[in-house]
C-alpha cells in the first residue's frame, strides 16, 4: 500500500470496475532497463462514471508517424475535477488538447476515435471549433492575457459571440466574471489598466475570468499553476474547487500534491497509454498497476 498525502474522504458511489481478459503487448519502464511491465489493453480501474457530460471512445492521437494517443477511453462528469497525471512526455497535454479541437492547429495532427459533449460528436464536420471553444474552455500553463485592458480582455468572448445586448449587459458579463474568479476586489478601480500590468497569479485568473465570460461547460486547465508562486498557485485551487460545482474542469498537472488536493478522479498515463483511473483517494492510497504506484512512489518520473 502506497502512503497518501491529505486527501479529503470520498463520498461518491463506487462504480463497478471493467475488466478484460485480453492479451495485453508489454513496454520497458523508463529507467528500469531491465524491467517490462504489463500495460494492458484496457485501462484499470473505473473509466466510467456517474452522469457522464463529455465522453472521450478509443481516441488516438497521431504527428506524422508517431502515435502519440493510443485508444484512450475516459468519460468526464460534471462538477468534478479530473487529474491527468503521468511523466513528461507520456501524452497527458496531448489528450487534453483533444477535447476542444486544439490539435487541429497542428498540421499533422490526427485524431481517431469519438469525443462526444452532452452525446453531440465534437469531431462531426459540421461542429464549428470556435462555437466548441466556447464551450469548452481552456486556461494554458503560461497565463496568455490579450495586449488589451482588463476589461477588454474579459470583454473579448462575449462581443464575438454576441452575449450581450448592451453595454450594460457586457458591463455584468465583465463584473460577474472577474468575481467569480476572484480577481474583482484587486482590479475593480483599474479595469482599463493592461492585463499584461497583472502580477503573474492575476493574470492566470485573468484567464480564467475570460474562459468563464463565455458560460463555458467544460473548462481545461494545462498545468495553471506551474508558472506561479504557493499563494498564487493556493488561490487557483481554492478558485478550481469553487468552480467544479457549476463546470466539468480536467487538469493537468505534475504536482501529486496538487492532484490529491483539487480532484475527485485521477487518470495516469503513461507513454501515450491510460494506464488507471479511479477515485484520487484509491489511486494515492492503493494503485492498482505497477506503473502507477511506482510513478506516485518517485521511481519513475
Amino acid at each position: 500500500m502506497v502512503t497518501c498525502m491529505n486527501l479529503a474522504t470520498m463520498t461518491e458511489k463506487p462504480i463497478e470496475k471493467e475488466t478484460t481478459t485480453d492479451t495485453a503487448p508489454t513496454l520497458p519502464i523508463p529507467g528500469f532497463h531491465d524491467q517490462v511491465v504489463d500495460l494492458g489493453r484496457e485501462t484499470v480501474g473505473t473509466v466510467r462514471c456517474e452522469n457522464p457530460f463529455m465522453v472521450a471512445e478509443k481516441v488516438n492521437v497521431f504527428y506524422g508517424d508517431n502515435h502519440a494517443i493510443r485508444d484512450v477511453t475516459l468519460e468526464i462528469g460534471k462538477k468534478q475535477v479530473v487529474a491527468l497525471i503521468g511523466p513528461s512526455g507520456c501524452g497527458k497535454s496531448t489528450f487534453l488538447r483533444c477535447l476542444n479541437r486544439m490539435n487541429d492547429t497542428i498540421e499533422s495532427a490526427r485524431v481517431t476515435g469519438r469525443i462526444t459533449l452532452d452525446g453531440d460528436d465534437i469531431y462531426n464536420k459540421k461542429q464549428d471549433p470556435v462555437a466548441l471553444r466556447a464551450r469548452v474552455g481552456m486556461v494554458f500553463q503560461k497565463p496568455n492575457p490579450f495586449p488589451k485592458s482588463i476589461y477588454d480582455n474579459v470583454a473579448y468572448g462575449p462581443r464575438i459571440h454576441g452575449l450581450a445586448g448592451d453595454r450594460a449587459e457586457l458591463d455584468d458579463i465583465v463584473h460577474s466574471s472577474l468575481e467569480r474568479a476572484g480577481l474583482l476586489k484587486e482590479v475593480k478601480d483599474r479595469l482599463e489598466d493592461s492585463g499584461t500590468s497583472l502580477s503573474g497569479g492575476q493574470q492566470q485568473r485573468l484567464c480564467i475570468a475570460r474562459t468563464i465570460a463565455v458560460n463555458p461547460e467544460v473548462i481545461l486547465m494545462d498545468e495553471p499553476c506551474s508558472a506561479l508562486d504557493p499563494i498564487a498557485t493556493a488561490r487557483i485551487e481554492d478558485l478550481m474547487d469553487e468552480l467544479c460545482e457549476d463546470y466539468a474542469i480536467v487538469i493537468v498537472t505534475h504536482s501529486m500534491q496538487q492532484a490529491a488536493r483539487v480532484s475527485r478522479r485521477v487518470a495516469y498515463f503513461h507513454l501515450g497509454h491510460l494506464v488507471e483511473v479511479d477515485d484520487t483517494e484509491k489511486v494515492f492510497t492503493n494503485p492498482q498497476h505497477k506503473l502507477t504506484e511506482d510513478y506516485i512512489t518517485g521511481r519513475i518520473g
